[in-house]
């Protein structure tokens, strides 16, 4: 008995998923809402007469880039109203993605919060462009701009990024063997191989959303996050346990308490130094850690 024929609307969305996730994410910075998004643009092209669409993926990005705009402006009223640092969800992804440069890059938690400092429609034209290579007449219909407008705007935002765009990182192999030193001295409790693990000018930011501890401002220099790191172990009386993960691109630690996940500790290696640890505690935003299927490349 033959299966089902898939109808050409969720054909073609289905092709799209993937990407259309990805565009969601990086303009929002939270795999929820851009679960969200792609919910609503689903609805819409559902209803899309589809003879007079030229192009199903340019058509899916425009649909979705309007509704994560939509949504960008909603969620500047929660950030605002956040208690501490706010870091994007973790975000799982398979070993593939850092074999992608550019795009391990454009989903590197220090990345994602480079593209927080852009205006709504400055990052939905810089990730359709510089990421995904959206043609700017297709980025224009998206933003409702003209074409003329789309490269001023594309010019702009690339030259803010470049500005504090994060300096290049190592080889993914290079990161995990700088990370697995990282995990050892952490589990050893080991303060001067951390300092020699961690880069002069580390920083640590840590995202508890007013429900889990942690500090209400990024802790910067190897010897204030050592001790700042090490105190926070020796003060746990759980059983904690530290598992190697590919978060957002690059290398990451679970951090596991009693065998239940504390936190998502993404890290940043450049010259074989750890340089940045962005630490994940709130629970709401841990929720698809451990359940969800990581993202492969677009």
């Amino acid at each position: 008995m033959k299966g089902r024929a898939i109808d050409p609307a969720t054909e073609a969305f289905v092709a799209h998923r993937n990407l259309l996730f990805t565009v969601a994410y990086e303009m929002l910075g939270s795999a929820a809402d851009a679960e969200d998004v792609l919910q609503e643009t689903w609805l819409r092209w559902a209803g899309v007469d589809l003879a007079r669409v030229l192009d199903h993926r340019a058509y899916l990005v425009r649909i979705t880039t309007r509704q994560a705009l939509n949504r960008l402006r909603t969620m500047k009223r929660r950030k605002e109203a956040y208690v501490g640092p706010w870091l994007p969800e973790p975000l799982l992804t398979t070993p593939d993605v850092a074999q992608d440069v550019d795009l391990a890059e454009s989903v590197s938690m220090a990345m994602m919060l480079v593209l927080e400092t852009l205006s709504p429609t400055e990052r939905a034209v810089f990730v359709l462009r510089e990421v995904f290579e959206v043609g700017y007449d297709d980025i224009a219909a998206a933003v409702d701009k003209s074409p003329a407008a789309v490269r001023q705007i594309a010019h702009r935002a690339r030259k803010h990024v470049d500005s504090r765009r994060p300096r290049k990182v190592v080889s993914p192999s290079d990161a995990r063997a700088a990370v697995e030193s990282f995990r050892r001295v952490l589990e050893t409790g080991d303060l001067q191989g951390l300092l020699d693990v961690l880069a002069p000018d580390v920083v640590l930011v840590g995202d508890g959303g007013g429900i889990k501890r942690a500090a209400l401002r990024p802790t910067v220099g190897a010897d204030r996050v050592a001790r700042y790191m090490l105190g926070g172990l020796r003060k746990n009386r759980l059983a904690m346990a530290f598992s190697p993960a590919a978060v957002n691109g690059g290398p990451a630690l679970l951090v596991l308490l009693d065998g239940e996940i504390d936190g998502v500790l993404a890290i940043r290696v450049e010259d074989d130094r750890i340089n940045g640890l962005y630490y994940v505690r709130n629970p709401e935003k841990l929720n698809r850690v451990d359940s969800e299927t990581p993202l492969t490349v677009r």
